[in-house]
Order: C-alpha cells, then sequence, then structure tokens
C-alpha cells in the first residue's frame, strides 16, 4: 500500500486539523512501535482518495483493481478506540490501521454485471468483479426526498451500501409508487418479474441518519 500511496504524495498536505474537538492526525503517524495510520476518504461516487488530498478527482483517486480489492474486503465497522467518531470505518493490514470516513456510505455499487452462471451481481468501489454482492432487486430502497438508492452491502461494513447515482438513474424508471411519490417505491419492475419491495432498509438508514445528527 506505501508504494501506491507515494504516487499521490505530492498532493498531500503535511497534517490535517478537522476544528474544535475533532483530531488532529498525519499521514503515515506512529502512535505505537511499527504502527503507521493513514486516513482516506469515499465519496458518493465510490471513489477512494488519501483523505487530505487537495485535490479530489478521477484523477487523484486510487485505480489499481488488487490493491482497491484488499482494501475494501478488509474494511469494516471502526470498533478500535481511536477515531472512532471522525472516521467511522477501518481498513486493517497488519501493523498498518487505514482509517475511513465517507460522503455517505463506504461501500457504493457501480457497475451491474453478470456472473460467471448468468447471476446477476453488484460490483462495488471500483474493484470490478473482485468486489461484488448478489443483486437482490427486492431489497433496493429509494429514499423520496434525495432520490437515493440503497443495496444491502458486506455485514462487517455496516451492511448496507449506496448506489451511484449514474446506475441509480438507470435504475429509477423501473420503480412503481403505489402510495405516492412522496412515499418510497412499492415494486421494483426487472427482468419481466415485478418485486415487491421489503423496503428493511430504511430504519436502518434513518437509524443511522438520526445517530450523525441529520
Amino acid at each position: 500500500m506505501l508504494l501506491l500511496r507515494g504516487g499521490l504524495g505530492f498532493l498531500l498536505r503535511p497534517g490535517v486539523c478537522r476544528g474544535p474537538g475533532q483530531p488532529l492526525y498525519q499521514q503515515g503517524q506512529s502512535p505505537s512501535p511499527r504502527t503507521r495510520e493513514y486516513f482516506y476518504y469515499v465519496d458518493h461516487q465510490g471513489q477512494l482518495f488519501l483523505d487530505d488530498a487537495k485535490v479530489k478527482n478521477f484523477i487523484t483517486c486510487f485505480k489499481d483493481k488488487q490493491f482497491l480489492a484488499f482494501f475494501f474486503k478488509q474494511l469494516k465497522v471502526n470498533q478500535s478506540g481511536r477515531y472512532e467518531d471522525t472516521f467511522p470505518y477501518l481498513s486493517p493490514c497488519g501493523r498498518e490501521h487505514n482509517y475511513i470516513r465517507c460522503d455517505d456510505r463506504p461501500i457504493v455499487f457501480t457497475h451491474l454485471l453478470q456472473g460467471a452462471s448468468g447471476e446477476e451481481l453488484l460490483s462495488y468501489c471500483g474493484g470490478a468483479d473482485r468486489l461484488t454482492v448478489p443483486f437482490q432487486p427486492k431489497k433496493l430502497l429509494m429514499l423520496p426526498e434525495n432520490g437515493r438508492v440503497y443495496h444491502p452491502g458486506p455485514e462487517k461494513a455496516g451492511g448496507v451500501g449506496l448506489v451511484k447515482s449514474a446506475l441509480a438513474f438507470e435504475l429509477s424508471p423501473h420503480f412503481e409508487y403505489e402510495h405516492g411519490a412522496s412515499r418510497p417505491p412499492t415494486h421494483f419492475q426487472w427482468r419481466d418479474e415485478r418485486h415487491t419491495l421489503t423496503n428493511e432498509l430504511l430504519p436502518f438508514i434513518r437509524d443511522q441518519a438520526v445517530n450523525k445528527g441529520t
């Protein structure tokens, strides 16, 4: 991971203070012998950046699929006792601790793929076929207040992922609203089948929004 980070070193600030009550950190700091800490940010398109990169766009995000697959397979809720409030997710790599914050969710579904047996898969965070979950149409959730779409994700990473806006736009015509557009959709028409939406992710999304104070 160190070599991949090195190529973006020119974009880094020496350290970042996030205001009153928020931690001061420096990329690569060593809080204990032989331990290093790094800090990352995932945007709503599923792009991964060093958190203190001055510019965050497609040019400066990480693109190596092998690195991304390893990084996101290790990702879990941060229960380390360090930076839990500001960096709520962690991707450990031996003695290297990689802390992650995100615009919405650390898991962002970017593409719909077909598996080897013809099954449909959702790919996430730039990992192509190395990072996938089975596509479950009936478990899609659209929030009427902002149009964002969610789908179940890896359990240890929080259990839910955001669907990238471009993919959500492709899926949106398939939603049906029996209770009006101000309420979450009730059905999803897909591959000649009308799925009744469970909307089981809704309480989970609402609870997390309240906990964030939004």
